[in-house]
């Protein structure tokens, strides 16, 4: 990563409610911070993160409320 620019890096998959279909990534910044890209279909309910992330990390995301999310053919 260029430390002049903001950048950042998938670090891991969110699984849907299906527990196969990859939704979503959690990308870390060179800030130090967290972020979720979704993939085309938007926010959607979460089984859970692969590779598994740190409890302070899911706090960050809210991983939480995630698992609370409408599945996409709800």
């Amino acid at each position: 990563m260029n430390e002049n620019e903001v950048e950042g890096v998938a670090i891991a998959n969110l699984i849907a409610a299906d527990e196969e279909t990859i939704v979503g990534w959690v990308y870390r910044w060179n800030t130090g911070a967290l972020a979720i890209r979704w993939d085309m279909h938007g926010p959607q309910r979460v089984s859970r993160i692969y590779p598994d992330l740190s409890d302070a990390d899911k706090a960050e995301i809210d991983f939480a409320s995630l698992t609370q999310l409408n599945c996409r053919y709800d």
